[in-house]
């Protein structure tokens, strides 16, 4: 079973169905047991950086995800997810993140327009296993103002956007993308298929 972690941000159906168009059990939930037994969890999420961390810690769902990655399962951050994988996040001041990465999150380039809404096609870098029969440069759909700097050798993939910027991410069995696959056709419900059979 896939748990798609409930911290009351993002559209968590959204997740769930397109998980189950590809054939996998998927199931949304806030109980940290729930989580912690789950096969592979998913950590989505549209939001604010500090709040999203907040309920996190008070839930104690902080500590399900550190057992999940500590037990080797596949763990999946889609775009605020992704972000509260790394260190910190300078998104209206400056708040600490999981730490599951080295990296921090800041503000797009602002010579683009704030947030980047649509479509955008990205550039694999390295062959993780969300990418497995994708070709190279994939377009998926992204809504987000703040983006991912590190210079840790765990980015995935990069997009253009004012200049190159790091969308997806893989350290072991922990795997990050920005941009919103349940949103990115074909494309997308490749990738979801791909964590699902890990």
């Amino acid at each position: 079973m896939i748990a798609i972690i409930d911290y009351g941000m993002g559209n968590l159906r959204s997740v769930q169905k397109a998980f189950e168009f590809v054939g996998f059990d998927a199931e949304i939930t806030d109980n940290v047991n729930k989580i912690a037994e789950a096969d592979k969890v998913v950590l989505p999420g549209v939001g604010a950086f500090r709040d999203a961390m907040a309920t996190i810690r008070k839930n104690g769902i902080d500590k399900a995800i550190y057992n999940i990655v500590e037990n080797n399962k596949p763990f999946l951050g889609i775009c605020l997810g992704m972000q509260m994988m790394f260190d910190k996040s300078y998104e209206n001041g400056e708040y600490s993140g999981l730490g599951l990465m080295e990296g921090e999150i800041t503000l797009l380039p602002n010579n683009q327009i704030i947030p980047q809404i649509g479509w955008n096609n990205i550039d694999i870098k390295k062959r993780a296993p969300l990418f497995e029969g994708i070709g190279d440069e994939p377009y998926v759909y992204f809504v987000h103002s703040y983006r991912l700097v590190t210079k840790a050798p765990v980015v995935s993939a990069t997009c253009f956007y004012g200049e190159d910027i790091q969308v997806a991410a893989q350290k072991d069995n922990i795997f990050a993308v920005q941009f919103h696959p349940e949103k990115s056709g074909d494309t997308g419900l490749k990738i979801l298929y791909n964590f699902g059979r890990l």
